[in-house]
C-alpha cells in the first residue's frame, strides 16, 4: 500500500527475516537490546554503514509501523560512509568502447553514458519512451517512483532510429534474445566485459557511466542544477559529490616534489 519500490520492500523482507531467525523468538517479546544487539552483529560482521542503515529501516518500519513498538528512539543510525564515484575520463570512455565489436553492446553502454540513466531504469525504458524530435528520453518511475526527462545525443540518435525502426512503441529498447526484458545482469556483464578488453584498471561499474555523464557535463560548465534534474536526484547535495571530482583550482595545484 506504501507503493514502496520492489528492491526496497526485498531488502525490508530479507532484513526482519533474517533477524527474526537470527533472535529466534517472538516478534512481540523483541525488545529495543534485541535490536541494538543485531546492529552491533552486523558491525561486527564489518556490513558497511549502507547495509546496517538498511536492516535498521527494514526493523522499524515492520516493529514501528505494522506491529506499533516504539522502542527505537535510543538506537542511533549508523554513520554513512561518504567515498567518491568511480569515473572513467573522457579517454578512459573511448578506451572502454573501442574493442567493442558487438554494436548492440556498443550502442547499449554508450547510451547509458550519454544519457546518465541507471542500469534498472535502462531495462526499462520502451521505444514509446524516445523522442528523436526533441532529442530526449523519458524515464518514466525511475528511482522513487519518479518521472524524469534526460538527454538524447546526436551522436547516438541515427544509431538507435535504425536499431528500433522494427520495434514496437511498448517494446524494450535494449531486450533479451527472445524479445523479453533484459535483465540488469546481462547489461552488467556486457560493461565488465568491455572494461576487461578496454585494460582499464579502476574499479568501474555501469554506474560510472552514469558518474562519468555527471562529471563530464560539469566539466563542460553545465549548471549543477541541470544535472541535478537530469540524474533524477531529489537534493542538490546528492549532485554535489561530483563537484569534489571536477575542482579546476585543485588540479592546478603542484606538488612539491
Amino acid at each position: 500500500m506504501r507503493k514502496f519500490s520492489p528492491r526496497t520492500m526485498s531488502s525490508y523482507i530479507t532484513g526482519v527475516k533474517s533477524f527474526l531467525e537470527w533472535i529466534n523468538k517472538s516478534p512481540k517479546s523483541v525488545n529495543s537490546s534485541d535490536v541494538r544487539a543485531y546492529l552491533e552483529k552486523l558491525v561486527d560482521e564489518g556490513k558497511s554503514g549502507s547495509t546496517i542503515n538498511t536492516a535498521y529501516s527494514a526493523l522499524k518500519f515492520y516493529f514501528g509501523t505494522v506491529l506499533k513498538r516504539k522502542f527505537f528512539v535510543a538506537i542511533p543510525r549508523a554513520k554513512a560512509s561518504k567515498k567518491l564515484p568511480v569515473v572513467l575520463s573522457k579517454q578512459e570512455i573511448k578506451q572502454l568502447f573501442f574493442p567493442i565489436k558487438n554494436a548492440k553492446h556498443k550502442l547499449l553502454l554508450g547510451f547509458m553514458y550519454s544519457t546518465g540513466l541507471r542500469v534498472s531504469e535502462l531495462t526499462n525504458l520502451k521505444v514509446r519512451d524516445l523522442d528523436f524530435d526533441e532529442k530526449l528520453v523519458t524515464v518514466r518511475a525511475g528511482k522513487g517512483d519518479k518521472d524524469r526527462v534526460t538527454i538524447l545525443s546526436d551522436k547516438i540518435i541515427p544509431v538507435l532510429k535504425k536499431f528500433t525502426s522494427k520495434k514496437q512503441g511498448d517494446d524494450f529498447v535494449f531486450a533479451n534474445n527472445r524479445g523479453g526484458k533484459l535483465t540488469e545482469r546481462s547489461a552488467q556483464k556486457v560493461f565488465f566485459a568491455a572494461l576487461k578488453l578496454s585494460g582499464i584498471k579502476k574499479q568501474a561499474t555501469c554506474h560510472s557511466l552514469r558518474h562519468s555523464f555527471a562529471t563530464h557535463l560539469l566539466e563542460n560548465g553545465t549548471d549543477i542544477r541541470y544535472i541535478q534534474e537530469l540524474l533524477g536526484h531529489k537534493r542538490l547535495e546528492t549532485t554535489q559529490i561530483y563537484t569534489h571530482l571536477t575542482n579546476p583550482a585543485l588540479k592546478r595545484v603542484k606538488s612539491p616534489l
